[in-house]
């Protein structure tokens, strides 16, 4: 019963998707099978016992990652048993996340990016849409799953805006830049010559069959051009988000206006782009800073 209270506060009221319902759910039952073996009712667990619980994860040598997003889980849980009363208090509250090792994200220079562009053949039939697809990635910061669910319907070319579908369907308002804008229409010109199949109709980019793009056309599409513009980093469509993210912040904008562009939920997601430009603190250091100038 109270699993299915669960599974729908989950839906409903975090309004996860599919694959996030299923992932907290699957880092649940860790948590339930430990229960039933240490004959512990979960919903009485104190934070000891779930303190003995993370110290056998970390007996198992799962990952740091890993034992973070399970954590992060738990604590769902029982912020739901909280939120229906059927506890007082959170025992996970004065629980530890584990450190996580930092990822600096791969970024491409404003020069790499141009040289991308330069390459892209405006006279194939696919041109004016590749640009306005790296545009749209490096212009609006949208993910790969948010620009090939992207509809015709939500782009308002009027307000220079766009209503983008997120993660756990949360929607958002995006500006549109005039590149991308102009690159579009030249676009448009070249889908209405397409053969376009009525179920994706709205949609606004398609192949040349008249269907949607798919992810792994998008990763094609990005690593052909990466390839032409003699470009050897590991790079993938979420690299031009990357790229959006860390200009923006190395140009002066407000962390928090990019936590919404990028439609993050929490800041702290938005604040690992304030680690890619210590390397550029550290560059004005050696270049600056008396102490390291030479005669």
């Amino acid at each position: 019963m109270i699993l299915k209270e669960y599974h729908t506060y989950l839906r409903l009221e975090k309004s996860l998707s599919d694959n996030s319902v299923v992932a907290y759910e699957q880092d649940l039952d860790k948590l339930l099978v430990y229960c039933k073996d240490n004959n512990i009712d979960p919903v009485k667990a104190t934070y000891e016992d779930l303190q003995q619980f993370v110290y056998e994860l970390f007996k198992q040598d799962t990952n740091t990652r890993s034992q973070a997003r399970i954590l992060s889980g738990i604590r769902s849980f029982y912020r739901f048993l909280l939120y229906t009363h059927r506890i007082d208090q959170d025992p996970t509250e004065l629980l530890e996340m584990p450190k996580i090792d930092l990822h600096l994200p791969t970024v491409l220079s404003v020069e790499e990016i141009d040289s991308m562009v330069a390459h892209i053949d405006l006279s194939k039939p696919e041109g004016h849409r590749n640009r306005a697809i790296i545009e749209m990635l490096y212009g609006s910061g949208l993910r790969v799953s948010e620009l090939v669910t992207l509809k015709l319907s939500n782009i308002f070319f009027d307000e220079d805006y766009m209503l983008v579908e997120g993660k756990g369907s949360k929607q958002r308002l995006v500006p549109i830049s005039p590149v991308a804008k102009q690159q579009f229409y030249f676009w448009l010109q070249d889908r209405a010559g397409l053969d376009i199949k009525p179920e994706f109709v709205d949609y606004a980019f398609l192949n040349r069959y008249g269907r949607g793009l798919t992810r792994s056309m998008i990763f094609h599409i990005v690593k052909v051009l990466a390839a032409d513009a003699g470009i050897k980093k590991n790079i993938s469509p979420h690299t031009f988000r990357h790229s959006f993210a860390t200009h923006l912040l190395q140009n002066g904008a407000d962390l928090r206006i990019i936590q919404q562009l990028l439609g993050h939920e929490d800041i702290t997601t938005t604040e690992i782009y304030t680690h890619t430009s210590v390397q550029d603190l550290r560059d004005a250091i050696l270049r600056y800073h008396p102490s390291n100038k030479h005669s």
